[in-house]
């Protein structure tokens, strides 16, 4: 059966009825029309100047959010199709799972939580779903912009938390990035409740669908394997010669609070039994470039390979929407820590990237307070409209935070120095 097939009419359906198009050559499906909204959105080509782990503006090889969102699309899409769901849900799912990231990313994520009190946090999940349902203009209903009008399968396949802010557990660990988890995660706004609860129609509790388990798996190897890549073309990281004592810590710290020296050892010798592990220093060379990118494609198909294994091993299938669940196995999660806590100890823990969160986050602050101050006239028109249309200080607080989260990491300096520098 083909996987589209196994996706029902709700499954299919928009909040707003759109008639077949007179002339469409050639004919998409329903998902492939939603994979074309998301990469014809703007708020795609912003994430092209948006924080993944350093700026983007430090270096030309360096990932950005936009490209690392083209790679965790690849592996989401690949893994979809092994696995017999639809892969144009889970690529949509992939390249839209960084959207609502603000300048800076987590670490601009942590300063807008802080200013948002008033009106219902941020969390760059929910903000995600705020871009899909509302912000993005692409179609409007009698009430307003319903954003890019997708599907319910492609929106319930983007929902990574797919509960309120009063639901969600106390924050504990960190981000990729490094910066620690001080806020909770969750995925809708109260303000936005009404298009989550059409998107989860039929489902009960918190369970995500099968769909955004592969975007998220797909995130996490993606940039577990692709920081390390990064580290080593930087030069810091050399997997030659790791510090096994400090590594280790930062993944106890970080990540797995349990695993002792030896389980780490071991699960480093693993990794290394990958052939294309090197036994040299990278060098910088093509041949050495060609290497280390044989290693992360074999680090990748190890993951997607084991996790795949494993899912068709526990479940029964078919694996669409909300009939079964990825199954990680242990060993590929702490092999995803391992090489996490590599990248955390030798990257996201230098005394000059902590130094610069803390301008970044003092950054966004005088941001926001300049434009509450000085409202409609500081904002793009889109976010003045909707000031003007608020009913109250906490909708009109919500605007400005809309603002700035869609900003980049660049306009963000920009309109800083415009707006309180100057």
């Amino acid at each position: 059966m083909d996987a589209l097939e196994l996706y029902d009419a709700a499954a299919c359906e928009r909040r707003v009825p759109e008639p077949p198009k007179r002339v469409e050559a050639p004919v998409r499906t329903p998902f492939e029309r939603d994979r074309a909204r998301v990469v014809h959105a703007a708020a795609s080509r912003r994430l092209a100047a948006k924080t993944q782990v350093v700026g983007p503006e430090t270096d030309d090889f360096v990932r950005n959010r936009l490209t690392h969102s083209l790679e965790v699309a690849q592996v989401a899409r690949d893994l979809a199709r092994a696995l017999g769901c639809q892969p144009d849900i889970a690529e949509t799912a992939a390249l839209a799972h960084d959207l609502g990231h603000p300048p800076f990313g987590h670490n601009g994520e942590r300063a807008l939580e802080a200013l948002s009190a008033e009106c219902g946090g941020f969390e760059g999940n929910a903000q995600t779903l705020r871009i899909l349902t509302r912000l993005e203009a692409k179609t409007f209903d009698d009430h307003g912009s319903v954003g890019l009008n997708l599907t319910r399968a492609t929106l319930d396949a983007c929902t990574k938390y797919p509960w309120t802010r009063e639901d969600s557990e106390d924050p504990s660990g960190v981000h990729a990035d490094g910066s620690p988890r001080e806020i909770r995660k969750f995925g809708v706004y109260d303000d936005d409740l009404p298009v989550f609860t059409w998107l989860r129609d039929g489902v009960a509790g918190k369970r995500r669908c099968v769909e955004a388990q592969v975007m998220d798996l797909a995130d996490d190897v993606a940039y577990s394997v692709h920081d390390i890549e990064d580290g080593i073309v930087a030069g810091r990281i050399d997997l030659v010669g790791i510090d096994r004592e400090a590594v280790w810590q930062t993944v106890r710290e970080w990540y797995v609070p349990t695993a002792d020296d030896g389980l780490l050892d071991d699960v480093l010798l693993g990794l290394q039994s990958q052939g294309s592990w090197p036994v040299t220093p990278y060098d910088g060379s093509r041949r050495g470039l060609a290497a280390l990118k044989n290693l992360t494609s074999d680090l990748v198909g190890r993951f997607c390979g084991a996790v795949q294994q494993a899912t068709f091993a526990g479940n029964a299938g078919p694996f669409v929407r909300h009939g079964a669940d990825l199954v990680v196995p242990e060993t590929t999660t702490l092999e995803i820590a391992v090489l996490k806590g590599i990248a955390a100890h030798y990257v996201m823990r230098a005394d000059d990237r902590v130094e610069l969160m803390v301008r970044q986050r003092e950054l966004l602050t005088d941001l926001v307070h300049a434009l509450h101050d000085r409202g409609p006239d500081a904002l793009a028109t889109p976010f003045a409209d909707d000031w003007k249309e608020a009913v109250d200080d906490a909708a009109r607080a919500r605007v400005v935070i809309d603002q700035v989260a869609s900003l980049t990491d660049v306009s963000a300096v920009t309109w800083h120095r415009a707006l309180v520098v100057s």
